[in-house]
């Protein structure tokens, strides 16, 4: 019987730790990568260099933001980290550099969001495998002060409910502690 679970929380939170440990006894996990790497991110280069150590080297590694589904093949247990780095590189590849996002623009990054997680959700729970998939919780803040970021907050939100919905169960990340609310 497949098993998706979300995990969220605020930042460095431990919500990749604790969605590592979930299949820390497995072998055959993928585990999907959504960040780009730009040749000048010096910083982020370093992170995923921390990243990648922090995971069992017979873990197969998938990236992308689009065409997830296509990484369920031959194993029955995947991470995908992070649905809230997946969501801006689809919304910046929507909207490239535009200062006012319209609502249909909007509403257009959240179908294209959504639509790509479902059929991920869809392949799994087809193979009968397992997923988790790891989100920011993105309004616990103050309002963002321009328009973009607070698109982007609002498109979150409303993806994050979405795939919540659709998850056997959903795990909130606080001071490296998991506490399920579903």
């Amino acid at each position: 019987m497949s098993r998706i679970i979300l995990v969220t929380g605020g930042a460095r939170s431990g919500k990749s730790s604790f969605a590592q440990s979930v299949f820390e006894k497995e072998s055959d996990v993928v585990y999907i990568a959504t960040y780009r790497m730009y040749d000048d991110d010096l910083e982020m280069k370093e992170r995923i260099t921390l990243h990648k150590k922090s995971r069992p080297s017979k873990w197969k590694t998938f990236e992308g933001s689009y065409g997830l589904d296509e990484a369920v093949h031959g194993y029955k247990n995947y991470i995908l980290d992070c649905l809230t780095v997946m969501t801006s590189n689809i919304m910046f590849d929507i909207s490239k550099d535009a200062e006012i996002i319209s609502q249909d623009m909007q509403n257009q990054i959240e179908r294209k969001v959504f639509n790509e997680i479902k059929k991920l959700i869809d392949e799994v729970i087809n193979i009968d495998g397992n997923l988790v998939v790891v989100t920011n919780e993105v309004g616990c803040s103050i309002v963002p002060e321009n328009h973009v970021a607070r698109v982007y907050r609002d498109i979150m939100g409303r993806i994050n409910q979405r795939i919540a919905k659709m998850c056997d169960e959903a795990f909130i990340m606080s001071c490296g502690i998991p506490l399920k609310i579903k």
